[in-house]
């Protein structure tokens, strides 16, 4: 939240920063793993491949959403393309890419799929 937020102050964007995490409990993704590789059969996507990233400070995702392409390789996953869909006249070409191992997304999402899970019963 924090690079977006200097880079919508520094461009000089109104309402800058205005995000949270997604509140998992709050968004209807599907399989959280597909969701986070661009693959999900998800309803919120508008297209291939786009995801909200970040959601609204006030906790509903489609209130002002953080969107971004995922592109998975056999090697890595990219963040890019970057939008408001709010705000559509912002350019965020400067913002990103994003480019994380593969090994090392997959092992992120994992562990969030699992925190995402509830509790067993004992």
């Amino acid at each position: 939240m924090d690079l977006v937020s200097g880079f919508e102050h520094a461009a000089g964007h109104d309402v800058p920063g205005a995000y949270a995490g997604i509140v998992l409990d709050y968004f209807n993704f599907g399989d959280l793993a597909a969701y986070l590789t661009g693959r999900s059969d998800s309803a919120y996507r508008s297209r291939q491949g786009v995801i909200a990233l970040l959601g609204c400070n006030c906790g509903e995702v489609g209130c002002w959403p953080l969107e971004a392409q995922v592109i998975a390789t056999e090697d890595s996953v990219m963040w890019r393309g970057f939008s408001q869909p709010h705000r559509p006249q912002r350019d965020y070409g400067d913002f990103g890419p994003f480019v994380f191992r593969r090994d090392q997304y997959k092992r992120a999402v994992r562990e969030a799929t699992a925190a995402s899970l509830p509790p067993s019963p004992r």
